[in-house]
């Protein structure tokens, strides 16, 4: 390529003794090209200015290349990686807990003395002995407020009978009675009631004794806890702490994430052995008294979420409760899904490269070359990309590092 020297610059805008000094038309016709020549010269500098610019952006658009002699730049190393067809989701990664819950504590009521005791680790059933106050049973029944008063019939109407019917029912001490569940303590009643004392093994009195029973909202619990002994009176102390016998994952989002959790949501649980379980979001509780939310599912201390209380916390149900046990109590992380593609073509976020003038690509390598390719973004999430374009699954694209 010419460039202009020094020489050529003095030659035609200096006059020697070889040549006559510009006068009259004939000398101006003949100093016209040279003064031509003089305005082109600044466009070929130019040009080659413009194609060294281009070949420097080249060079940023296309890190893959290596370095060279020529150019003086360092070799940058890159590596490639695979198309791979795929489903991809986002979504709110937060660590947690896996346990029974928090423990609720069983209060005796009335008078005696202790007898029998649970283990810890065992699980009762409603109908079943909690444990024994001056050797008789003291029964779970399932229900959301205590029993406050013996019961009998010629009692007023109240919620207690109803809870009271509703267990008969549920226990099949009802059965071909024609029993209504209903706040009223008739003949039917006392029947059912004899019939459960039977089953007991009570004396039949059809009368429900205040601490002849328990109600706890769970059907099923577990012990968790025994801080009560054998011999000692029944007082206002607990005699049992309880929980739900199904294992749950209990986290705490910060203020801004709480927006993604809500009642009956669909979660992911991944468990401490790398095992992966769905979970339903029970219950949400903001944080301080009556600010919890839920859907109506579990009891036995699914309230509350130790910790920090002054933070929300976020019940988990886990649908996986044998995979579950197997790992035990233990730290798990759960992820709310957010968006999600099926069947997508995806590659890993440092293989995109921003083209000039704006979208990206990808640069695709094979046969020994290699190939820019502009492709549109779909989802990313956990550092990939779905891409859509002229390229295929198995593909092999530049990654540099």
């Amino acid at each position: 390529m010419t460039v202009a020297t020094d020489n050529d610059v003095t030659a035609d805008s200096e006059p020697t003794a070889q040549d006559p000094a510009p006068d009259g038309d004939g000398d101006a016709d003949s100093a016209g090209p040279r003064r031509s020549r003089l305005r082109r010269r600044p466009v070929i500098v130019s040009a080659v200015l413009v194609a060294a610019l281009a070949a420097g952006t080249l060079a940023v658009l296309q890190p893959w290349h290596g370095g060279s002699a020529q150019t003086g730049h360092p070799a940058v190393r890159h590596t490639t990686a695979e198309v791979r067809r795929t489903s991809l989701a986002d979504g709110l990664k937060l660590a947690g807990q896996l346990s029974y819950g928090t423990p609720t504590d069983v209060v005796a009521q009335g008078h005696g003395v202790l007898t029998a005791l649970p283990k810890e680790g065992d699980r009762i059933k409603a109908g079943q002995r909690l444990y024994e106050v001056d050797g008789a049973p003291v029964v779970l029944f399932t229900g959301d407020r205590p029993f406050w008063r013996d019961l009998a019939e010629g009692v007023s109407d109240g919620e207690d009978v109803r809870e009271l019917k509703r267990n008969l029912v549920d226990l099949g001490h009802a059965d071909g009675l024609g029993l209504s569940v209903d706040e009223k303590f008739t003949k039917a009643t006392v029947t059912a009631v004899k019939r459960w004392q039977k089953a007991a093994g009570l004396k039949q009195t059809g009368k429900i004794t205040l601490g002849s029973v328990v109600a706890l909202p769970s059907a099923t619990v577990r012990v968790q806890q025994v801080p009560a002994r054998l011999g000692a009176a029944v007082g206002a102390s607990a005699v049992l702490k309880v929980t739900g016998t199904d294992l749950v994952a209990r986290l705490q989002p910060s203020d801004d994430q709480v927006s993604q959790f809500q009642p009956g949501g669909k979660v992911t649980v991944r468990l401490s052995d790398g095992t992966q379980v769905p979970g339903t979001i029970r219950t949400l509780n903001l944080g301080g008294p009556g600010n919890q939310q839920g859907n109506g599912g579990g009891g036995g201390g699914d309230s509350g979420g130790g910790g920090d209380t002054s933070k929300t916390t976020v019940t988990v149900a886990l649908d996986g409760q044998k995979q579950a046990a197997k790992a035990g109590p233990s730290s798990v992380t759960v992820t709310v899904t957010g968006r999600s593609v099926d069947d997508a073509l995806v590659v890993p976020v440092t293989a995109l490269l921003a083209l000039d003038g704006g979208g990206y690509g990808v640069q695709v390598a094979g046969g020994g070359r290699t190939r820019l390719v502009r492709v549109q973004l779909g989802l990313v999430a956990n550092a990939k990309a779905q891409i859509t374009g002229e390229i295929k699954a198995g593909d092999q694209v530049v990654i540099p590092s």
